[in-house]
C-alpha cells in the first residue's frame, strides 16, 4: 500500500495525502498520476549541499553495521550507497541511499531543519536479548536514531517514511513476517513520537527504495511479485505501479 500520513512536513508539500487507519495486510492506495519533478538536487534549489567524491566515500572508515557498498547510480547521476539487510546509513550530503526489500522493513528518517537523513534495513522485529544486531528492528531503529543525533539531527524535528513488509512468499501466510515487521515499526515510531509522513508497506510486492538524505525525498519501485495467481488482477488494475507521482517532503514517488 502507498499512503501519505498527516504530520510535520516541509512547507513545499501542501498536497500531502491524509492519514489512513492501519488496516489489513491487503490495504493499499493507488498513486496519484502526476509528472515526475525535476532533479531533487537542482542547482540553487536547496542552497549549498555537501558532496563527496566516490573515492572519498569509499575511503572513509565505517562503523559496525554501516553500509559500505558505494557506486555511481547512472539513473540519478549521483553517488549512491546500497543498504544491505542489517545495515544502516546516515548522511548530510548530496547522494542516494537505496535498498531492496521483501518482508524486511526500511525506515527512512529525515530531520527537516538539519537536512540530515538516514535509512536502515531490518529483517525481524526483535531477537535474543544478547543478539545486538541491525537485523532486528528493536536495535536497528535505536541505532539509526542515535547516529542521526550524532550528526546533528534533533529528535523533535525528525519525520519518518517506511517501506517493505511484503508477503513475498506464498507459504508465509501463517507466519507473516512482513506484517509483524510493519506492526513493529508503526508502534515503535508512535512510541518515539516520530511522525510517519509516508509509507508503502504490506501487499505482496518486493520493493526498491531510493532515499535522498538532504531533501528527504523518497522513491519506491514495486518489483515483480512472487504470486503468479495475482497476474490477472495486476493487469486489470493497469500498470499503475510504474506511474510516478511527485510532490515534496512527505511524498513517496513511484518510479
Amino acid at each position: 500500500m502507498t499512503n501519505t500520513r498527516s504530520g510535520p512536513s516541509p512547507a513545499s508539500s501542501p498536497n500531502a495525502l491524509p492519514a489512513a487507519a492501519f488496516g489489513s495486510a491487503e490495504r493499499r492506495r493507488a498513486p496519484r498520476i502526476a509528472p515526475l519533478s525535476a532533479g531533487v538536487y537542482a542547482p540553487g534549489a536547496a542552497g549549498a549541499v555537501k558532496e563527496s567524491s566516490l573515492q572519498e566515500l569509499k575511503a572513509r572508515a565505517r562503523k559496525p553495521g554501516e553500509a559500505s557498498f558505494f557506486f555511481l547510480d547512472h539513473h540519478f547521476q549521483h553517488n549512491a550507497v546500497k543498504v544491505l539487510p542489517g545495515e544502516f546509513f546516515v548522511a548530510d550530503e548530496s547522494m542516494v541511499i537505496m535498498t531492496v526489500l521483501g518482508s524486511c522493513i526500511a525506515a527512512c528518517l529525515w530531520d527537516s531543519r538539519a537536512r540530515i537523513g538516514g535509512m536502515n534495513h531490518f529483517m525481524l522485529p526483535d531477537g535474543d536479548a544478547n543478539d545486538v544486531s541491525g537485523r532486528y528492528g528493536s536495535y536497528a531503529m535505536e541505532l539509526l536514531i542515535n547516529e542521526m543525533l550524532k550528526l546533528g539531527a534533533r529528535r523533535e524535528t525528525m519525520q519518518a517514511k517506511i517501506f517493505g513488509g511484503a508477503q513475498v512468499m506464498h507459504n508465509f501466510t501463517t507466519m507473516n513476517v512482513g506484517e509483524r515487521n510493519t506492526n513493529f515499526v508503526l508502534n515503535y515510531l508512535q512510541t518515539e513520537r516520530i511522525p510517519i509522513v509516508s509509507e508503502d508497506v504490506l501487499d505482496i510486492y518486493p520493493r526498491k527504495v531510493v532515499f535522498f538524505p538532504v531533501t528527504g525525498k523518497a522513491m519506491v519501485k514495486r518489483l515483480a511479485h512472487a504470486h503468479p495467481e495475482s497476474l490477472v488482477a495486476q493487469e486489470v488494475r493497469g500498470n499503475a505501479v510504474t506511474v510516478a507521482k511527485a510532490t515534496a517532503g512527505g511524498s513517496v514517488d513511484l518510479f
